[in-house]
């Protein structure tokens, strides 16, 4: 699947490399801000109990 990614990018070396990191950023960002906070309320970690 790299592979892939990498003969897609357009440019030579610097700039898929450039490109890739952009890429990861964007997912990332994607991640942290849009899908992360849909699916945490049905996440089980605020139902944390302790018993002694």
């Amino acid at each position: 699947m790299y592979g892939w990614i990498w003969r897609h990018l357009p440019g030579n070396t610097p700039a898929k490399a450039l490109a890739a990191l952009a890429l990861v950023a964007a997912v990332s960002a994607l991640l942290l801000f849009v899908v992360f906070p849909w699916i945490e309320p049905s996440l089980p970690f605020t139902n944390v109990t302790i018993t002694p």
